[in-house]
């Protein structure tokens, strides 16, 4: 059990609406108590939370902690590896999906996410190295620890982040999943794998998932495992709304995998294109459109997990 770390909080103030900010003295003391303390950074604007990530990992940080939701834990990744990736990183989910822990069991009440970060293991995970077209026509590349997708769920994304979360992550996900799919048009498509191998016809849906579970615990990738170097790369194709009325509820026991216009593949790189710009999420922050291209890095990143 560690006892001596040089550990770095990187703090989401904003997270769960703004309280994490609030309480944070609170709750530092709290996590002092418990045997793990160190410095604090606080992000205080979108993207911040790399700089500070790598700043930190540069500086000699062990251990990084990222207090906030999936996107803080996305911003905190990014960072870390851009400093080589020798940090651990450990993350106390405050926010409104809170995806990532999910698929390694990280609990999420406060007292016992802490523990976790000071007592826990390490697990060598996958990350993946995404290259995209960012808003302003650029390429830009960003890495993803969760899932990334293409297609609906990133517009979903957009919705659900800029709604009230006082309903909660799972209510405000599908609340805005269900907005969403009255208005999206599914349209044609293009899936390359690392093989070779292709897809193309209309689709709703492109899921690239290094984790299980996104969207406030929506289970869809259910199979899918951190560090097998593969993505499970899920096509959800031209649904109606009679089929999303039915299978919408399978989404959050992992079943829906059996419909027939849903398919499971599984590959180390995955390319994305239509012959529209389609928006892309990573770790549920929108970032640009296609076309896009991403890249399983084999054990890049070290996460602190429950012993």
């Amino acid at each position: 059990m560690p006892q001596s770390l040089a550990t770095v909080f990187l703090v989401n103030p904003a997270s769960d609406n703004g309280l994490t900010g609030k309480r944070w003295p609170e709750l530092a003391h709290r996590a002092a108590g418990l045997g793990l303390a160190g410095e604090t950074l606080f992000s205080e604007r979108p993207g911040h939370l790399i700089e500070l990530a790598e700043r930190a990992s540069r500086d000699g940080a062990e251990l990084v902690v990222a207090v906030g939701g999936d996107g803080t834990v996305n911003e905190a990744v990014n960072g870390l590896l851009r400093a080589g990736g020798s940090t651990e990183l450990a993350t106390i989910a405050i926010g409104t999906g809170l995806d990532f822990v999910r698929t390694y069991g990280i609990p999420v009440r406060f007292d016992d996410a802490v523990r976790t970060a000071h007592e826990g293991k390490t697990r060598t995970i996958d990350v993946g190295r995404v290259t995209y077209q960012a808003w302003d026509g650029s390429e830009a590349v960003r890495h993803v620890a969760n899932v990334g997708s293409v297609g609906m769920s990133a517009a979903v994304a957009q919705r659900a982040n800029g709604m009230s979360k006082v309903a909660g992550g799972r209510a405000t996900f599908f609340y805005a999943l269900v907005r969403v799919f009255l208005e999206w048009k599914n349209t044609l498509v293009t899936v390359e794998l690392a093989s070779g191998e292709r897809r193309e016809g209309r689709m709703h849906d492109v899921i690239v998932a290094n984790g299980q579970y996104h969207g406030g615990a929506m289970w869809l990738a259910p199979e899918a495992q951190p560090d097998d170097g593969l993505f499970d790369v899920i096509l959800i194709g031209d649904i109606t709304k009679r089929d999303f009325m039915t299978t919408a509820p399978k989404i959050y026991r992992g079943t829906y995998l059996a419909h027939p216009k849903v398919e499971l593949l599984r590959s180390s790189a995955v390319a994305v294109d239509a012959p529209e710009r389609l928006p892309i999420e990573l770790d549920g922050e929108q970032v640009g459109t296609t076309p896009v291209r991403f890249e399983v890095v084999p054990g890049a990143l070290r996460v602190r997990v429950p012993a």
